[in-house]
């Protein structure tokens, strides 16, 4: 931070009001890159610039040139105003969950033949199903639902079909289709579902070892097995901790530890008095713990179920939450369920302090190496970097990759994926189309600007990606990753093509390789997800000759890429020019052998 800034800084700090609001930090590229919220926006902006940081803070703090604050009239509106900022611009320095990704759950469907599935949008459902979970444990939810319908005969597909299905014929399905079912018989089954959903595997259990003791007694030793490995199951995967609770209580519960720069935090999820499952979590802190955690919460239940209640630690804005998530938000000063409160925060002390000397570790090797790119490259800042690679089919039919590290950290809600033009025959060309069309997306759309971009590549690379800039009157860092005469990368090259040494020893080395890694991954995996056998639509996008109305007529016609290749050439010039159709053959063989070559 220049003392230019500081005084900058300084000068706007004086003005601040003593009042509850939203702050929002900025870079040199006025983007915002942390979002917070405050009680007194004086007290908690002063703390930034004049109390002592480490670790990620003082990442932010050097990042800042400048910030804006808006006042609010209520702790309420400063923590909606917060969220809804965070949303709109996503800075890189607030809490990020790692996997986010909703939890899946169990349905049993509200219809007149009950359905059990397995769904991750439950928000979407507006129909009174029945939802049970969540279960941190995918498999033990996929394993709970494959163990119910096969003990329970229930409607599985989709749409009632006109004929009777295997299912049928194997005694998992009482052919609803064609069969009148009696109403109690379902409403027994979804009963008993229900019943084990909850906790109580008793009837399941009971009816597992009667047909135990009949596959034995037929000497159906394969059943037997398959029979005994669900029991086991329920045992062991499906097993709950049972909580004393003195009633089937239904929360979530959260709890936290903070040290250093690390916020470990803990959810419980209890439902009929059952300990149903946890999720565990440690993110970066950078500002006041029970702020970010209700800040983590929220983000929560984005993607997941809200409960009928929620226990928190004693230290949070109960009223704040209850506000905001429309539930029931509670503290308890004693009994079972503070036991449990601090049992999740002796969950969460422990899990920061197993992984504390990595975390630390990790850290100071990132800094070191991003430091070292700096010394190298003589730059003031080397946060945000993007890296290109293309893939191809034989010289044919490119697509385009793009990832973005931020400290060197993979941010994959940033990644990129780019379809290019059919005309594209080499990788050059590719390479241009797809930096031109990013960039040019960044001036319109007024887009965060990375600090620096590597190309998987040498000098014509380079060339290629100073030319796109330079057309669109960019000024952004360039550097290649030169392989040597081994093809390994060793050489850093610079937009003036000047070679830099790496040690293949050093940390620096280390991170670029994960870069080229994942962005060379990435590519190739878009390739792969294009060219498979569920993506006839895509794939029939990057064939020459196949626009809108000849892709709809194939579709129509043969439904499936195994048909489409199946199918004789005098079918496929009912739709397409023998040109066009000779091109289809050609990339759907060439589709084929990339394939079996990649196996």
């Amino acid at each position: 931070m220049t003392e230019e800034i500081k005084k900058h800084i300084k000068n706007k700090l004086s003005l601040v009001p003593t009042k509850p609001g939203s702050y929002q930090m900025k870079n040199k590229d006025d983007i915002i890159i942390y979002v917070g919220k405050a009680k007194n926006l004086k007290n908690r902006l002063k703390s930034y610039f004049t109390g002592r940081v480490s670790g990620k803070t003082e990442m932010l703090v050097n990042d800042i040139v400048d910030f804006d604050y808006i006042v609010t009239s209520s702790e309420l509106e400063s923590l909606i105003l917060e969220i809804t900022l965070i949303k709109k611009y996503d800075p890189k320095y607030n809490i990020l969950l790692k996997d986010d990704k909703s939890y899946p759950y169990i349905e049993l469907t509200n219809e007149k033949y009950p359905r059990l599935k397995i769904v991750r949008n439950i928000k979407r459902k507006k129909n009174k199903s029945r939802i049970f979970g969540p279960y941190p444990n995918v498999t033990a939810a996929r394993k709970t639902v494959n163990m119910l319908n096969r003990l329970y005969p229930l409607r599985k597909c989709e749409t009632l079909k006109k004929d009777l299905c295997l299912y049928y014929h194997l005694g998992e399905c009482l052919g609803f289709c064609e069969k009148q079912v009696e109403e109690d018989k379902i409403q027994t089954m979804t009963a008993e579902i229900i019943s084990f959903l909850k906790g109580n595997s008793e009837k399941v259990t009971k009816k597992l070892k009667e047909d135990l003791e009949k596959a034995s007694e037929a000497l159906n030793f394969e059943k037997a097995i398959e029979l005994k490995q669900m029991l086991e199951d329920i045992e062991i995967t499906l097993r709950r901790q049972k909580i004393d609770l003195n009633k089937n209580y239904n929360f979530d519960l959260f709890n936290y530890y903070q040290q250093d720069n690390y916020l470990s935090i803990e959810v419980f999820f209890i439902r009929e008095g059952l300990l149903f499952g946890k999720h565990s979590e440690i993110v970066t802190s950078l500002d006041d713990a029970k702020e970010e955690l209700e800040e983590y919460i929220i983000k929560f239940y984005e993607k997941n179920l809200l409960p009928k209640e929620l226990v928190v630690a004693s230290e949070l804005e109960n009223s704040i939450l209850e506000e905001y998530l429309q539930i029931k938000v509670s503290t308890y000063q004693k009994g079972s369920i503070k036991k449990l409160i601090d049992l999740a925060r002796e969950n969460a002390r422990i899990a920061l302090e197993e992984k504390q000397e990595n975390l630390n570790r990790d850290e100071k090797i990132r800094m070191d190496a991003l430091n070292e790119l700096k010394n190298l490259l003589q730059l003031d800042s080397v946060s945000r970097i993007e890296s290109f690679d293309n893939s191809h089919l034989f010289g044919t039919f490119y697509v385009g990759g793009m990832v973005v590290f931020d400290d060197f950290l993979p941010n994959k809600n940033e990644y990129r994926k780019f379809k290019i033009s059919v005309e594209v025959k080499d990788d050059l060309s590719a390479m241009k189309e797809v930096l031109y069309r990013r960039y040019f997306r960044i001036l319109m759309d007024n887009l965060q600007k990375p600090d620096l971009i590597i190309m998987d590549g040498g000098e014509l690379q380079v060339m290629a990606a100073k030319e796109i800039l330079e057309s669109l009157h960019l000024t952004i860092p360039i550097v290649g990753l030169k392989k040597d005469d081994h093809h390994r990368t060793s050489i850093l090259l610079n937009e003036d093509l000047e070679e830099m040494q790496i040690q293949k020893d050093s940390n620096l080395f280390l991170f670029l390789s994960k870069i080229q890694e994942e962005v060379h991954r990435f590519a190739i995996s878009y390739h792969r997800e294009i060219r498979s056998k569920g993506s006839l639509s895509s794939v029939l996008d990057m064939c020459e000759g196949i626009g809108p109305v000849r892709k709809k007529a194939l579709l129509k016609k043969f439904g499936s890429l195994k048909k489409i290749k199946e199918a004789p050439r005098e079918e496929l010039t009912e739709i397409l020019s023998e040109a066009v159709a000779d091109n289809l053959i050609a990339f759907l063989k060439g589709m084929e052998e990339k394939e079996n070559s990649e196996k």
